[in-house]
């Protein structure tokens, strides 16, 4: 059974546990691939993650003239390969939610791999592991239309990656609680 990274943005309570996690999974050489965004910081402390939503269609991997970038099975978009990637940061500058990375000193791009070595084998990734509100999960298809039938919204508000940036993406976002207007306690 499939499972899909799943985000509650509204859930984020900014304590960037996925941030350290990161940099502990296989192949991420210490290197953060998701971030954590202060929202308003002068306003309240509203925070969300920023991570690769691996598209079904990535405009990164559709721009690359070395075809460095690839797509695994999974549905993963996966960091550029070291061997084809050119540095010319097309990748950077194609990506509608600007989540590729560029390292000048190793001349080559870096984003979130969705941790392939794990999640090819059906385990969460790193930053889904660890966060302690629920903000990223590990979920089936199913236990995300659950999730979605749990808020009644008459206002037609529902947003699941939808109305899409880049095409479908693998990644599923939640927005009920910020549609609402429901403002954090903390």
């Amino acid at each position: 059974m499939k499972k899909r990274l799943y985000l509650e943005l509204e859930n984020c309570i900014g304590c960037r546990s996925c941030l350290a996690a990161c940099t502990q999974c296989g192949g991420h050489e210490e290197r953060n691939r998701n971030y954590v965004y202060d929202v308003n910081p002068l306003v309240n402390r509203q925070t969300m993650p920023l991570m690769c939503l691996h598209c079904v269609n990535p405009a990164c991997a559709r721009s690359c003239p070395a075809q460095a970038i690839q797509i695994h099975e999974t549905g993963a978009v996966l960091s550029a390969l070291v061997e084809k990637c050119i540095g010319c940061q097309n990748c950077t500058i194609a990506c509608p939610y600007g989540i590729p990375k560029f390292d000048t000193e190793q001349n080559l791009m870096y984003k979130c791999d969705l941790c392939i070595d794990r999640t090819k084998n059906g385990i969460p990734p790193m930053c889904a592991s660890v966060c302690p509100s629920n903000t990223l999960q590990w979920l089936t298809d199913e236990e995300i239309g659950n999730r979605k039938q749990q808020f009644k919204l008459d206002n037609g508000k529902w947003v699941t990656s939808l109305p899409y940036l880049e095409s479908e993406t693998n990644v599923k976002v939640n927005l009920p609680g910020i549609l609402q207007g429901i403002e954090k306690l903390f």
